[in-house]
This record gives structure tokens, C-alpha cells and sequence, in this order.
């Protein structure tokens, strides 16, 4: 099995696909494998591919890792040994209707006032610009436009660039941000370092970009790492975990008990333009939604209760009886 999967991260990379995809396929064609008893795929099929898929529903995994780990199994198929699985048929785990967790006005000052550091301009970013985690620490210093006020979204979930608004507020502490960070630059190119990992097929058709101030991250890690699949020693990008532990720490420090994480900023953006009057449409542009349907929850997060008058309020209870 350990030859095969070789092999697959073979393919993966082949595709340009990013490392957290590589890593999930080949730990989905793993379970897949380990759960029909360390067959080969070949001497398997679409039951058995049925029966996997159906465990993962039974065993109460969301929607989403479902399809993750079809389109895994079905990428390991179709690459390896050629073969197209169509009309799959298995339990379905049931997609969640959960209304997105939204802070109010107050709440998200309160939280932002306690975000400190790079954290504090992530956190503008986030809320201010309505984008994902991943998106804000993806960031390249070329894609900040500061004449025009945009930043530029490239490999976004989507896999389609988008531009959304930079936020006046965040313009000059980004700047200081940004000094600092060229800085840091200047200083690793001192000590033969200052590559970058660049998307896709880039490396090979700009050999030296990865080397350009532009195509840095906006959001530098503080040490150097080793990139997992070239074995260069280069700066990454800040690791999720560290933003989502000072988001949920802010919050805490803010009283708010609500379970906030970053996303829940990119929520109340949306949430908050929308009862300030923005189209919906905007609001779908902004957020790189396929589907206006993916949209529309936040009409029902910022409609709720608004304009209606609970039947308790209309009694007269200020002396119940009983109680």
C-alpha cells in the first residue's frame, strides 16, 4: 500500500493540487483501503466504494467530508487505474441547515479592540473585507492595492480570483505592517534566503519571482520551514491555528458567549451589509459565492426578530400571579 500511495501523491502533484488536498486524498484512499481489509483498488469496485461511502454517512460525518472523501476515492480511480465510477449510489450524510453564528456592531468592536498585533490587522481584514482564513494568509504583497483600495483573491475555493474591498481603517496600520515585513525580506535575501512558495506551475515559468518583494506573503510565519515537497527552506505563510486561538481568546476576554471563530467574522460582514441596505447580489459578489443560494442564509440571520413584537410582551404581567 505504502508503493501505491507513493504513486498517488505522484498524480496529486501532477495536478498542481495544494498540500492539504495531497494530504487528504491520500488519507481518504488509505481509510478506504484499510476498511475493505488492505485490498488493492483494483481487485475493488463501485459496491465497494458504495459500502465505504455509506459507512462515513452512518458513522455521522458531515455532507462535506463525505464528497471530500468520494472526490478522493474517485481521483484515485480515475488516475491509478483509469476507471470512471458514475452514479454512485450511498447513504447521503444529511447536509446541515445551521444558521451562520453572527456578532453584532458592539460585539465585533469589542472583539477586534482585542486583537493585538498582526492578529489585530488580520482580524480588520477578515471582518473589514468579508474574506476567508485562508484567503487573508494567502495574501501576496502584489495582490494589496492601495491606490484603488481592493485586494485581489487568487486560488480561492472557488478556484476563481475575486476582488473585494480593502478597508480604509486597516490602510495604514497594513502599511507599518508591511514595512516591517519588507524588512524581514531585505534581511533573509541578506542570508541567501527570501523564496517563497509560489502556486502552480509559476516556479518554472518565473524562476526568480519567488525571490520579488510582490509575491511575498502579507502575513509571514517568524521562522523559516522546510517546504514539504521541494525540501526548501523558505518563509511561510502564519499557520491558521495561531489566528483562530487569539480570535477565540479575544472573544472570551470580550464576554461574548457565542462560539466565535474567524469565520464568524466573514458572517457578520455579510450579515451587517446586508441590513445596511446592499444588494444581495453585491454581497454574493464579494463573497465569491457560486450560488445565490449560499447567499440568501444571511437574509434570514438579519431578518430574524426584526420588526416583531413577541406575544409575551403584549400581556400584563408585571404582578403574575403565582410566581
Amino acid at each position: 500500500m505504502s508503493q501505491f500511495l507513493d504513486e498517488l501523491r505522484d498524480k496529486i502533484r501532477v495536478k498542481q493540487y495544494s498540500y492539504k488536498t495531497e494530504k487528504a486524498y491520500l488519507d481518504w484512499t488509505e481509510r478506504f483501503i484499510r476498511f475493505q481489509g488492505i485490498r488493492h483498488p483494483k481487485e475493488m469496485g463501485k459496491a465497494e466504494v458504495e459500502a465505504f461511502l455509506t459507512h462515513l454517512a452512518n458513522s455521522g460525518i458531515s455532507a462535506s467530508t463525505q464528497n471530500q472523501a468520494l472526490a478522493a476515492i474517485l481521483f484515485m480511480y480515475r488516475e491509478m487505474l483509469g476507471i470512471k465510477f458514475e452514479n454512485i449510489q450511498a447513504v447521503r450524510a444529511k447536509r446541515s441547515t445551521h444558521v451562520p453564528t453572527v456578532l453584532t456592531v458592539d460585539e465585533m468592536k469589542r472583539v477586534l479592540c482585542r486583537l493585538h498585533g498582526v492578529y489585530h490587522i488580520t482580524g480588520y481584514l477578515l471582518y473589514g473585507s468579508g474574506i476567508r482564513l485562508m484567503e487573508c494568509l494567502r495574501l501576496r504583497v502584489k495582490d494589496i492595492d492601495f491606490a484603488m483600495r481592493t485586494i485581489t483573491l487568487r486560488d480561492t475555493k472557488s478556484n476563481r480570483d475575486r476582488v473585494t474591498v480593502l478597508p480604509e481603517a486597516v490602510v495604514e496600520p497594513l502599511r507599518l505592517h508591511l514595512a516591517k515585513v519588507k524588512a524581514q525580506h531585505d534581511e533573509d535575501l541578506a542570508h541567501g534566503l527570501g523564496s517563497v512558495k509560489m502556486p502552480g506551475a509559476l516556479a518554472r515559468k518565473y524562476p526568480t519571482a519567488e525571490y520579488e518583494w510582490g509575491w511575498q506573503y502579507v502575513f509571514p510565519a517568524g521562522q523559516m520551514s522546510r517546504d514539504p515537497r521541494s525540501g526548501m527552506v523558505q518563509r511561510h505563510h502564519l499557520y491558521e491555528t495561531s489566528i483562530q486561538k487569539a480570535v477565540r481568546k479575544a472573544a472570551k476576554e470580550a464576554g461574548i458567549e457565542k462560539p466565535v471563530g474567524p469565520h464568524t467574522f466573514r458572517h457578520s460582514f455579510a450579515t451587517h451589509l446586508l441590513q445596511a441596505g446592499t444588494d444581495i447580489r453585491k454581497i454574493q459578489e464579494l463573497l465569491g459565492h457560486k450560488d445565490l443560494k449560499t447567499t440568501m442564509v444571511y437574509t434570514h440571520v438579519a431578518g430574524i426578530g426584526a420588526g416583531v413584537k413577541s406575544p409575551l410582551d403584549s400581556l400584563d404581567i408585571s404582578d403574575p400571579v403565582g410566581l
